[in-house]
């Protein structure tokens, strides 16, 4: 039956995918014949993902640094671990105080110098701006002289370094944006990547330019058209027909397909991404533990591992990966109808005439927010949860919205919503914890609180030691998983289409570094 409802889906969108992928490969063409040849010698890559962005604000979006506009301070190597960038040396003074050497011969893609100053100009900036960067910082005062910058913060932060390998940390020119006005700033930021902003429609695309003066050597290409689309069959099209040459989040249904073409390969990469579902604390219907830990029961992780993701995905049993040193080492939750329906009779519900289960009176009926695109699974696990909780007598109706964590934060009228987050892109969990579970926080719209987690934040945000550390992150999951206000679904691979044309180029799991000054093509 799942397979019928997935197909069916799939199937249903696949004529409406064709009609939006003719549109899109039109848009595409004038790039694609500088892609596959040019007299002048010009060479350049089109680059299709998954999130329409509706700016480049910088240090609000993570696209300008995705996109090789913008750089931070640190970043990640790839063995996930923090290494210089547009800093060379780092080093922590006290407890509150951290000191950074700034890369001489730096400068903007508007030609002014990356000192120590423009640096703290520009965090200026980014704290004004990002109520979840400055609460991710906590910045007390910075001070610069000539290349070096030093930070003090409000308190002990440990963790601070690891902070500022951030998109959101990227680094610009506001000497720029004073010239420029920030709305037109926002829209085609200056910062020091190899590649600069020559044309951007919200939504839809970045065309972008080599930066001949960048300071980790000139581009190989010359021109990038980044481009989004939330479809995934219309992704998967583009590049299937060689009008992408990168294409992030690809249909795992047409993987079989696009491995028969010789010039196409798909790499699917570990991510450290988690897709989960977010149950509202103000909703009546999931306030009993007994109801959430039951629904919990009602997500077939196997199967959506299986026949949805098609083995690209490993169950979820918290937050992180449990392959990584601060995971979960337990076992997840199996599906288990039979169990769900003893707890919700614990919760007092009963079956009515109808087979509907309720209590008092009232109808066990569930509003489910979920993704109405962008990754291709995302719209089909709410529907095996629907149907699975349709046999036991639980009715969810469904609401399909774009961004469901921007309804979620606007709207009280639901019971649980999916939710998509990289959860410890900079090797470390603290920071999702901080973000998710600290009302407030980036990641946490329907405001939850966790009484009690609180002792063990407090103690983790000043604590320095890496296996202190990662066992109070595993000691903070556990609290997490016990109060059971989010119910963890599956860690999925990213998907990413790669043409093989394109040459010194892979896709990372943290999802940082798209556009890169050593890509090339054939």
């Amino acid at each position: 039956m799942l397979g019928q409802n997935v197909n069916f889906l799939r199937n249903r969108g696949t004529m409406i995918a064709l009609l939006c992928c003719m549109i899109l490969l039109t848009s595409c063409s004038d790039n694609t014949q500088k892609t596959e040849g040019n007299e002048l010698g010009e060479k350049s890559v089109t680059i299709l993902h998954s999130l329409p962005n509706e700016s480049l604000d910088p240090h609000n979006e993570w696209i300008a640094l995705r996109a090789g506009i913008t750089e931070t301070l640190l970043r990640l190597d790839d063995n996930m671990q923090v290494a210089p960038w547009l800093a060379v040396k780092w080093e922590a003074k006290d407890d509150h105080t951290w000191q950074f050497i700034i890369r001489d011969g730096v400068t903007f893609q508007d030609g002014t110098k990356l000192d120590a100053a423009a640096a703290k100009a520009s965090f200026e900036r980014a704290i004004a701006d990002s109520k979840a960067l400055a609460a991710a910082l906590k910045i007390k005062n910075m001070e610069a002289s000539g290349q070096v910058i030093t930070f003090t913060t409000t308190e002990p932060h440990p963790a601070f370094a690891t902070e500022l390998v951030h998109p959101t940390a990227s680094i610009v020119s506001i000497t720029a944006e004073n010239k420029m006005g920030k709305a037109a700033f926002n829209k085609a930021p200056v910062g020091t990547g190899p590649f600069q902003v020559n044309g951007y429609i919200p939504g839809q695309e970045i065309s972008l330019s080599r930066f001949d003066g960048y300071w980790d050597g000139k581009a190989k290409l010359s021109a990038v058209k980044f481009l989004f689309n939330a479809d995934a069959n219309v992704r998967t099209l583009a590049f299937q027909s060689k009008h992408a040459d990168i294409v992030y989040h690809l249909a795992p249904e047409a993987l079989g397909t696009i491995g028969q073409d010789p010039q196409l390969a798909v790499q699917s990469v570990p991510s450290l991404r988690t897709h989960y579902f977010t149950y509202n604390p103000k909703s009546t219907s999931v306030s009993d533990i007994l109801v959430r830990k039951a629904i919990d029961k009602l997500i077939d992780r196997d199967t959506i591992v299986k026949d949805i993701m098609l083995g690209h995905a490993n169950p979820s049993n918290g937050p992180f990966h449990s392959l990584l040193p601060f995971g979960n080492k337990g076992g997840y939750t199996k599906f288990n109808p039979q169990e769900a329906l003893t707890l919700l009779a614990s919760a007092g519900y009963k079956n009515n005439r109808n087979g509907k289960l309720e209590k008092n009176g009232n109808v066990l009926q569930l509003k489910l927010i979920a993704f109405s695109g962008i990754n291709p699974e995302l719209p089909l696990i709410p529907l095996l949860l629907q149907s699975e909780a349709a046999k036991i007598g639980v009715d969810i109706q469904i609401l399909s919205v774009e961004y469901p964590d921007v309804y979620i934060k606007d709207h009280t009228d639901w019971d649980l919503s999916t939710s998509s987050y990289l959860t410890s892109p900079r090797g470390d969990g603290a920071s999702f914890i901080n973000a998710a579970y600290v009302p407030g926080g980036s990641y946490n719209p329907a405001n939850i609180r966790l009484d009690q987690l609180d002792p063990i934040l407090k103690e983790l945000n000043v604590t320095g030691d890496v296996q202190t550390r990662n066992l109070l992150i595993q000691k903070a999951v556990k609290v997490i998983n016990e109060a059971n206000v989010h119910s963890f679904i599956i860690h999925p691979n990213i998907l990413v289409g790669v043409n093989q044309r394109v040459l010194n180029w892979k896709p990372g799991a943290e999802e940082f570094y798209i556009v890169t000054n050593k890509m090339d093509v054939r």
